[in-house]
């Protein structure tokens, strides 16, 4: 019997000279490449290398998929203490092929996931009771999921906003307590560099050489746009102080940032040691390119009803990015939430969904917000609705909507 296939051979054979055979073919790479157009990316993958009419149509499938995706779970029973839901969900969407929403191949992922259940809280206090599931445990459960040349960045915080998996449409919710997480994945995308930093404190050396921001695209660059910054353990003496430090020495510049203080940092597979997570320090992700575009807008204290939240949605709306191929992060304090509107349950999030109706709505509920009222224009000249210093930055009590476009999609 002659064998198909198998072994990464040309199931192309010597025919290939042969005008009818070439046409056959042709015909043949058409079917395959459209079959693979409904396969998840790891199992094309596999399929690849069955032989070379199939690998080159992986290619050419994977070269299509260039929209950031995403993978949310949440969870009603908080007590599940085998695998947190984002684990579970994860393994389902990559592995078990269930859903088949993920048709990229991921080469960033940032994901997000509530400390009460990814880690136990008490860890983050700084004690060290007995505990049935560790933040390394989940986080090194999620990262053996994905492929090995991904680059993840992982952290917990108090609450989780996320929008449901499927549709961008979806309606985002704000988790204030339960168990939640998401996990955006971003391709290669042609014109756009993704590069996730991080800076641990260190007493005994109080600045940040230039080197270290520029190898991470924070200086020196003049196609930074972006930069999502967190600052982790933040319950440690000092903590506040070093992430305003490090922010500082790229915050002048004409970029959009956004962020805030979370609990703690569960992943960074750029890293050549494993991580200390009694150490504090600063992580985030740089986004660079011509086509990236950005604004941020401030929900200050004032904004507690629906048509302040409105009101501010309108002067994120008024940056005029595209809806197509962009991520929206919300960064609210932890103070705020349905406690903040009077018992009612997603104020801003429906408030963004309300403006942005095909925008995938992304955050958590922090200890501290990092961001300002910053719209930019088409030829990246960004426009402030206030006057802005270094000290308008920082905030408590207040929510940051942010926008980040990636380009237009081919």
């Amino acid at each position: 019997m002659e064998r198909v296939g198998g072994g990464g051979g040309d199931c192309c054979g010597s025919s290939s000279a042969d005008p009818r055979s070439t046409f056959v073919l042709s015909n043949l790479a058409e079917v395959v490449e459209r079959v693979f157009t409904f396969l998840p990316a790891k199992a094309l993958l596999r399929v690849a290398g069955v032989c070379r009419l199939w690998r080159e149509c992986v290619r050419r499938v994977l070269r299509t998929h260039r929209n950031v995706t995403w993978i949310s779970a949440l969870s009603a029973d908080p007590c599940h203490l085998a695998q947190h839901c984002l684990v579970r969900v994860v393994a389902e969407e990559l592995e078990m092929n269930e859903l088949k929403n993920v048709h990229i191949l991921p080469q960033t992922v940032l994901y997000m996931a509530d400390s009460e259940n990814f880690i136990n809280l008490e860890e983050c206090r700084g004690h060290k009771r007995a505990r049935k599931r560790t933040t390394m445990e989940a986080a090194f459960a999620l990262e053996k999921l994905f492929p090995k040349q991904c680059q993840v960045l992982g952290i917990v915080t108090p609450g989780i906003v996320v929008t449901p998996i499927g549709s961008r449409s979806n309606r985002p919710q704000e988790i204030e307590i339960g168990e939640s997480g998401f996990a955006l994945l971003f391709p290669q995308i042609d014109g756009i560099k993704i590069k996730p930093f991080h800076f641990i404190k260190d007493p005994k050396k109080l600045t940040l050489e230039r080197h270290q921001l520029t190898e991470v695209g924070l200086v020196d660059n003049p196609e930074l746009r972006v930069v999502l910054v967190f600052g982790y353990n933040c319950c440690k003496v000092g903590a506040s102080d070093y992430l305003q430090r490090v922010v500082s020495t790229f915050s002048d510049m004409n970029v959009i940032l956004a962020g805030g203080q979370v609990d703690n940092l569960a992943s960074l597979t750029s890293e050549k040691s494993p991580l200390d997570i009694d150490a504090t320090g600063v992580v985030g992700l740089s986004f660079s390119g011509q086509q990236v575009q950005g604004a941020t807008v401030l929900l200050n204290e004032d904004v507690n009803n629906e048509k302040a939240a409105d009101a501010a949605m309108q002067r994120l709306k008024a940056a005029n990015i595209p809806e197509q191929n962009t991520i929206g992060f919300m960064f609210a304090c932890v103070g705020r939430g349905s406690q903040y509107y009077r018992a009612k349950k997603n104020v801003e999030a429906d408030a963004f969904r309300k403006f942005f109706p095909s925008v995938p709505l992304f955050g958590f509920f922090g200890n501290g917000e990092i961001g300002c009222d910053r719209i930019v224009t088409g030829n990246f000249i960004l426009k402030k609705c206030n006057e802005f210093n270094y000290n308008d930055l920082f905030h408590s009590y207040t929510t940051i909507m942010a926008l980040i476009h990636l380009g237009s999609s081919k």
